[in-house]
């Protein structure tokens, strides 16, 4: 299996994470685990039909399907003839390009989207990423009611922050703070608060030496203790600290 990603153009680059490509090796299937982002996504399947996860969900050949906010781990299989590819959305991004409703309705879950909403590209399309900025630009229309200023102000306090106090911050109130979550991004804004919280906890984890205790990192990243930081990473990724 082999997975690549690629920058958008900057003019996108507040917009759309990444776009990427997985194909198969033509050899043997490999299963891969996925991990929960916080992001929308639009996958093109240019290969043979693809059976998502567990659930049984197939993409077929040709089409285009829309995947909303993961809120946990999942496991597909890469066949030997796979072939995706896909644009990840930041979080909160989506609506800049598309009039959708409510992303509630898509959370962790797959739906076929409508083909002339993407792009044409076929397997052996040159400049494929090129044209995938050009289509993005030209559908490019910030929505007037954005929700990247509350989601700057969590990532920037790593998810140390209570929904009360956002609300405070952006002069708003919790109930329109959790409409407008749901609407953007699929999540309301407490849940995106735990996963900011529990990435800032991974990335600690990842960088600390043997004299970091796991209660020390539990601490820093605001949880009442480490416990409680474990069970939230074994929800999101499937394993234990021990394991990352």
């Amino acid at each position: 299996m082999s997975y690549h990603q690629f920058k958008p153009h900057p003019a996108l680059s507040s917009y759309i994470d990444a776009y990427w490509k997985v194909t198969g090796d033509g050899k043997e299937p490999t299963t891969e685990r996925i991990l929960p982002d916080c992001c929308i996504d639009i996958i093109i399947n240019l290969g043979s039909d693809f059976i998502s996860d567990h659930s049984g969900y197939k993409m077929e050949y040709d089409k285009a399907y829309l995947v909303g906010t993961m809120t946990r781990y999942k496991e597909t299989v890469r066949e030997a003839d796979t072939h995706l590819v896909g644009v990840r959305f930041k979080p909160g991004a989506f609506g800049h390009f598309y009039r959708y409703g409510s992303l509630h309705e898509l959370t962790d879950q797959i739906t076929e989207f409508e083909k002339k909403l993407v792009p044409s590209i076929h397997p052996s399309s040159r400049d494929l990423f090129r044209k995938l900025d050009c289509y993005f630009e030209a559908r490019l229309s910030p929505s007037r009611t954005c929700i990247f200023p509350m989601i700057s102000d969590i990532t920037n306090r790593k998810g140390i922050i209570s929904v009360v106090d956002l609300a405070k911050n952006h002069f708003t109130t919790e109930r329109q703070l959790q409409r407008l979550f749901k609407e953007q991004m699929g999540i309301g804004p407490k849940d995106f608060i735990n996963f900011v919280r529990y990435q800032f906890a991974i990335r600690a984890l990842r960088k600390a030496d043997a004299t970091k205790s796991l209660f020390d990192i539990a601490f820093d990243a605001g949880y009442y203790d480490h416990a409680h930081m474990t069970n939230e990473i074994k929800k999101y990724t499937g394993m234990p600290p021990s394991r990352l």
